[in-house]
């Protein structure tokens, strides 16, 4: 039976941790549970941060979202952060079932650090940074650096999610995925996509199509040159076309049970090219 240590304070989560370094954290088990009923997991001891408050703040500024490790999905989809962060409410709609929503966490989803983690892809597309807190105080680090493989991550032993600091640029974000139903599904790809209209930059982070979570900079680049910045115009078919095959070229998919490679990199180029049109309709831009 594992030694399970219930935090109530932050204070409390790292003592905890301190203690047992390679202890577990269980913030809403929407993963963790399913890998200890099937026998993948036997930890020794569990910290859990559920009741954590100082993980459940959120808060918004003109240019910047702070989300706490613990803040959940329904949360993301139905407080002032939908509105603040657009992206991440339509990744959070899209994750299983109202309870698992209901439960499950944007830390909980950095933690397990799986390439098809819904969130992930909006963070990067809004240059997020990860603040985590351990013994040796406070480390912050962009996304790419605290995923570092399939289900791998950059935390030290000892060390707790706190909260990730993203960007809140002024255009339209998107987050777009494809799987074999229509909800409750796992992403076989997945993008987000965002327009800064300050910086005059499309950034565009992938889903499920790399062993990390990449951004598509070459193509980033490329379409931020040909976007009408002044005038807020649609883009070109053409000009979207072309994006979304550069899109395209900077996944590896891989081939499993769930899809090909090949689909996989069909549906990347097709799910940008979406994304860009919509980021850029005039009027409704579910009409894209």
């Amino acid at each position: 039976m594992s030694d399970v240590v219930v935090a109530r304070s932050l204070d409390e989560a790292r003592g905890a941790l301190a203690e047992h370094p390679d202890a577990t954290v269980l913030a809403g088990g929407t993963d963790l549970m399913v890998e200890i009923n099937r026998g993948l997991r036997r930890p020794s001891h569990v910290v859990g941060v559920a009741q954590v408050p100082e993980l459940r703040d959120w808060s918004i500024a003109d240019d910047q979202v702070i989300v706490g490790g613990g803040v959940t999905y329904t949360e993301m989809m139905t407080t002032p952060l939908a509105d603040a962060a657009p992206a991440l409410a339509q990744a959070a709609r899209t994750v299983g079932s109202p309870p698992i929503r209901n439960a499950g966490t944007l830390g909980g989803n950095l933690g397990t650090a799986s390439p098809a983690g819904d969130t992930l892809p909006v963070l990067a597309a809004l240059n997020a940074q990860i603040v985590v807190v351990g013994p040796d105080g406070e480390r912050r680090m962009a996304l790419d650096e605290f995923v570092v493989g399939v289900k791998r991550t950059s935390l030290r032993p000892g060390e707790l999610i706190v909260r990730a600091e993203m960007d809140r640029p002024t255009g339209r974000q998107e987050f777009l995925k494809i799987g074999p139903r229509n909800a409750m599904v796992i992403s076989m790809a997945g993008l987000a996509l965002v327009a800064d209209h300050d910086a005059r930059a499309v950034r565009c982070a992938l889903g499920a199509v790399a062993a990390g979570i990449p951004r598509a900079r070459d193509a980033e680049a490329w379409v931020s040159e040909r976007i009408d910045w002044d005038n807020g115009a649609g883009v070109d078919d053409s000009v979207a076309d072309e994006f979304g095959q550069r899109v395209a070229a900077a996944s590896s998919p891989i081939d499993d049970h769930r899809s090909t490679a090949a689909y996989r990199r069909h549906a990347i180029a097709v799910l940008a090219t979406r994304a860009l049109k919509r980021a850029f309709a005039q009027g409704d831009p579910s009409d894209a």
